[in-house]
């Protein structure tokens, strides 16, 4: 499972494929969307590591795509563009990018921003994973250990991790697919039945829940339920 996820957003599908080339022979996972209103749908959506973002593209431009993507995500943003003025920078930075790269680039030099910004965020990825505790349900991510009732229950990681992935979006339905790409990797492209076998052996394990269940949603998928 690649460790980041990245979006990269551009109007020219071209740009958007080479990025996507390079990006994954790095180790990176990708996405695409080749317009600002995809790109802030996707953010709404799905978790990301990074966004690789366009700025003259039809529609909403960068600069907009920017802005609607800071209402509801803190998530770093290189801005990737051809426009190279100082004010187009300044623009981009004040905005709220991380980033700033013209366009023609050094695929090399790309990666090396993207690493270094990735380095300046990853102590805060880190301390936001933190312990899960509801309830009579407790979740040590960083151990892989999981206990009920204060009793450690056997299970592998990616049971864990798919548990832990639903614990911490309370109340928040996944589609199968979203749990796919979200716990084993965005480009998975296995049987969705796999999320079923999982769920299933996870409740079989955990047995009842105090204030919280794991809940099927008819014809949608799976969410993590609280209750008072």
């Amino acid at each position: 499972m690649a460790e980041y996820k990245i979006l990269i957003v551009d109007d020219d599908d071209n740009i958007c494929q080479l990025l996507k080339l390079y990006l994954v022979k790095e180790g990176f996972s990708t996405e695409i969307c080749n317009n600002g209103l995809d790109a802030v749908k996707a953010v709404g959506k799905e978790t990301y590591d990074m966004i690789l973002l366009d700025i003259m593209m039809p529609g909403m431009d960068g600069y907009d795509t920017l802005s609607a993507i800071r209402k509801v995500s803190s998530v770093p943003v290189i801005m990737v563009s051809a426009k190279g003025e100082p004010m187009d920078k300044i623009g981009g930075l004040d905005t709220g990018a991380d980033d700033y790269v013209t366009k023609p680039f050094e695929p090399q030099e790309l990666i090396s921003r993207i690493r270094a910004v990735l380095r300046r965020i990853k102590p805060a990825r880190e301390e936001a994973k933190k312990d899960v505790s509801i309830g009579n349900l407790y979740i040590d991510i960083s151990n892989y250990i999981v206990k009920v009732d204060d009793r450690k229950i056997d299970m592998p990681p990616k049971e864990i991790e798919l548990l832990y992935y639903l614990a911490t979006h309370p109340m928040r339905v996944f589609t199968r697919e979203q749990l796919l790409k979200g716990v084993w990797d965005s480009d998975y492209k296995g049987d969705t039945r796999t999320v079923d076998v999982h769920i299933k052996r996870i409740r079989e394990k955990l047995g009842e829940g105090k204030n919280w269940s794991l809940e099927t949603v008819w014809r949608v998928g799976y969410k993590f339920e609280v209750t008072q």
